[in-house]
């Protein structure tokens, strides 16, 4: 999928994939090799072998390009851990998830896809992106409990608001970063404590 400065559209095949790929594998190149904050679109554009006119209709500046292979990035590898539990594939889950984020490339990673978007919205195809790639894990761990026969299920999307969105807000905004023993210790009284009603849950 591409970001430009308004819409998102299908991934692209042919050619299009062909450029989408240097662009992106140029981007990365230049990270190795200088501070983002030195990258300029013909840098880019003549690392990758296209004009800067194609990087500027692709993706529409600078930044929602480095938002785009941010994205790219943060796409998971491969399911969620399965432990058999819904509270033991959320907190092996989680644990990897906040060890990711809150790494340095990590954090390079989340300015990258804010920097594209200001403020995200249902029009940015990166943030959509990285709420769907965070989403469609937890519906995976979700689903894996129901067939499991768990009841009192939270939706994915109360685990976005109780458990995801409080990770990155300490890892923005607060002085101190959370902690795996933070996490761990929140994990339950989340799913069986007296925050339970946090959780808007399914019968």
């Amino acid at each position: 999928m591409l970001v430009t400065s308004s819409r998102s559209g299908p991934r692209p095949g042919g050619r299009a994939a062909r450029v989408q790929a240097a662009v992106h594998a140029a981007v990365k190149a230049l990270q190795a090799e200088m501070p983002t904050s030195d990258l300029t679109v013909p840098l880019v554009a003549a690392r990758a072998g296209v004009t800067p006119s194609t990087i500027y209709r692709r993706w529409g500046d600078l930044s929602a390009l480095l938002a785009d292979v941010a994205v790219e990035l943060l796409r998971p590898d491969g399911d969620p851990p399965d432990t058999g539990t819904l509270l033991g594939d959320l907190a092996a889950w989680s644990e990897l998830y906040l060890e990711e984020m809150s790494s340095e490339i990590g954090q390079a990673m989340v300015r990258d896809v804010l920097g594209g978007s200001t403020p995200p919205s249902a029009d940015d195809p990166a943030s959509c992106r990285c709420h769907a790639f965070t989403e469609s894990q937890l519906e995976t761990i979700l689903e894996r409990a129901r067939q499991r026969g768990e009841r009192g299920l939270p939706t994915a999307d109360a685990l976005m608001d109780d458990l995801i969105a409080p990770i990155l807000y300490r890892l923005l905004f607060a002085p101190r970063p959370p902690t795996l023993e933070w996490l761990r210790a929140r994990l339950p009284t989340l799913l069986r404590g007296p925050g339970q009603s946090a959780f808007q849950r399914k019968p």
